[in-house]
């Protein structure tokens, strides 16, 4: 057949899309940070015995090389933020599309307490000096006295490590959270 003689009706030579790819490096992070985690679902969960890590990393690796959606499916929840943004290199792929838009918007990531957690210092920074700090001790409807005792444990953790921020940053203790910790005096 031959060719139409208005240029913009030829027929251009068609090139298959580039493949979608990670960068190697972001995916070896991944891998190896995952790798390291006690307790990750493994295909090889049923043995007695969990695989060492540099196996556990292999495989890994291998399943992110090979299938990026059930990667994400498996371990998507175990990402933290800066984990998903490599896969944007990915967002094409309707599966992966659809699994990050899911770990985003359906995560409790980006939930106040999961922040705090966090980032204790930054979350008192930006909200929790604006909180009132008695609502958090408060013994809440249905919650069962060991459930309470447990929250007021790790609000004393979540405290220690914004107070022993504040101390770092050189706050005045007059600003500490909590207020100042009086010290018993010496010598009397």
């Amino acid at each position: 057949p031959t060719e139409p003689a208005n240029p913009l009706l030829r027929r251009r030579p068609t090139r298959p899309p580039p493949p979608l790819a990670m960068e190697p490096a972001a995916m070896d992070r991944i891998a190896a940070r995952l790798s390291a985690v006690d307790g990750l679902y493994f295909p090889t969960a049923f043995l007695r015995t969990s695989p060492p890590p540099e196996t556990r990393k292999s495989a890994l690796l291998d399943l992110l090389s090979r299938d990026a959606p059930l990667f994400l499916e498996r371990y998507g929840a175990a990402l933290r933020p800066d984990e998903l943004a490599p896969f944007d290199a990915l967002r094409d792929d309707y599966e992966v599309g659809w699994h990050l838009h899911r770990l985003v918007t359906q995560g409790d990531y980006f939930s106040e307490e999961a922040m705090r957690e966090r980032e204790p210092y930054l979350h008192h920074e930006y909200l929790g000096r604006f909180q009132d700090p008695f609502g958090r001790a408060m013994v809440r409807p249905g919650e069962k006295f060991s459930e309470t005792l447990m929250r007021r444990a790790e609000e004393a953790v979540i405290v220690e490590k914004i107070r022993g921020e504040q101390i770092r940053r050189g706050v005045d203790p007059s600003e500490w959270v909590g207020g100042p910790v009086e010290r018993p005096m010496m010598g009397q």
